[in-house]
């Protein structure tokens, strides 16, 4: 085989490849072997089948494809070595000639790793905003704790958003009953909107023992679109009593003996989850003022198929809750082509800092430990749902094992990056990873 290689931009080259055709003889047995073996030929046993006959069934044309379609990978792969390429993405190939009984000539052209000089990590510096917790989102900790705790108590009184209640419900269209339109006893939260559009303003004001009925349009079914007279029955009304604010429930609902304990706590959580999420913003600027200050070009092709497959998420995820790329647009009252800008940019800058991190990780020559590897697919596995032996068979099924690999030596780099930048709040207080490193040791132990 010989290869010559021309840089097209700063990320893509074309290799222009020849193979003689000695060198496609494996394939082309290979070939043979293959499609003899799929072949049925009166008077020949599968799989052996002569080639002479295999011609004259198959044609010697489709034979010859198939060696090829082999043969292209196995040389673009050895070009690459050859040249000591790093490429990025899947190459696009173009057959330039090929006859029978000759070489194989064909173009590759494919996205590279572009040289990229990494700015000093130490002179960068973010100013993030001041952190500020304000006692009204403690209160609201302290609340949703509460509202854990709360009992329900029968009241002998007309229901009132908030309540809870038992009802017994009869949905007909026509004086025809609904399939799947009756339901007794089921218990409802006065005014949270979650059953049927138009039940919580006909239960208001009906107490144990009243009836009523309403209209409600059918979203799902064999009346879909069709108003239905819904029957409802109210069995009995609750009210939900929050336990009070004092030592007793701190104790109830938590490891402190008093409420101030409990409240010092709750800051505590809060405090660190916006400590975590300053340092958080400042990786983003410090991201984007490395990727800038390396003028990081972005390889076109690999933009093109990481916007094609965040499109594919985004059209699969809508399909998920039944709704279609039309109905997103109708709603966020935004075009195609908005959509494909606003994916190509946010792709673009990913790739960039890939890039960037991919050559940190190079140049600081970032190991990745099988216990490194080994956490992130049991993180990644809980997420799933799966289990980690399961999720991790079907990542080197599908070819991205390696994807994942890449992510976690991308992780350690700019982990090392962090160690290194200056992060100040805006009232100039400097900030340390310190609240990073307690979420990541909690959360460690957490999957242990």
């Amino acid at each position: 085989m010989k290869s010559t290689v021309e840089t097209l931009s700063p990320t893509r080259v074309r290799l222009a490849i020849e193979v003689p055709f000695v060198e496609l003889e494996p394939s082309l047995k290979k070939a043979y072997r293959e499609i003899g073996s799929q072949v049925q030929v009166p008077g020949f046993r599968r799989g052996k089948v002569p080639t002479a006959v295999i011609d004259q069934r198959v044609g010697r044309g489709t034979v010859l494809n198939e060696a090829v379609q082999e043969a292209i990978p196995e040389n673009i792969l050895a070009a690459v070595r050859e040249h000591d390429l790093k490429t990025l993405g899947r190459p696009e190939v173009e057959i330039t000639e090929f006859n029978d009984g000759d070489s194989l000539n064909f173009t590759a052209e494919v996205d590279v790793r572009p040289e990229i000089t990494i700015p000093d990590a130490s002179t960068i510096e973010v100013t993030v905003d001041e952190l500020q917790i304000d006692e009204s989102e403690i209160d609201e900790q302290v609340k949703n704790l509460r509202e854990r705790f709360a009992t329900l108590k029968t009241v002998e009184r007309a229901a009132a958003e908030g309540d809870y209640v038992q009802i017994d419900l009869n949905a007909t269209v026509d004086g025809e009953d609904v399939p799947g339109g009756q339901a007794s006893n089921i218990s409802h939260e006065v005014g949270s909107k979650q059953l049927l559009p138009g039940l919580d303003e006909a239960v208001v004001g009906l107490a144990a023992g009243d009836d009523t009925t309403f209209t409600t349009q059918l979203v799902g079914g064999d009346f879909a679109g069709r108003d239905a007279e819904v029957a409802v029955t109210v069995r009995t009304v609750k009210e939900k009593e929050l336990p009070e604010l004092n030592d007793e429930f701190a104790q109830m609902a938590s490891e402190f003996d008093t409420i101030e304990e409990l409240r010092g706590d709750l800051r505590n959580r809060v405090t660190q989850g916006k400590q975590v999420e300053q340092i958080y913003a400042a990786r983003d600027k410090a991201l984007a003022q490395l990727v800038e200050a390396a003028e990081i070009p972005a390889p076109e092709g690999v933009v093109r198929e990481e916007v094609e497959s965040r499109k594919q998420a985004m059209v699969d995820q809508l399909e998920r809750i039944g709704a279609s790329m039309e109905e997103y647009l109708a709603a966020e009252d935004k075009t195609e082509e908005q959509i494909d800008a606003e994916l190509t940019e946010a792709a673009t800058e990913g790739v960039k800092v890939q890039l960037l991190l991919d050559t940190l990780a190079d140049a600081e020559d970032v190991q990745v430990s099988d216990d490194e590897f080994g956490h992130e697919i049991v993180h990644r596995a809980q997420r799933a749902g799966m289990a980690p032996q399961q999720y991790y068979d079907q990542l080197v099924r599908s070819g991205a094992a390696a994807a994942v690999f890449g992510d976690v030596r991308r992780g350690k780099a700019l982990a090392a990056v962090m160690e290194k930048i200056t992060i100040k709040d805006s009232a100039g207080n400097g900030i340390t990873l310190d609240a990073l490193r307690a979420a990541n040791e909690a959360e460690h132990n957490h999957d242990h």
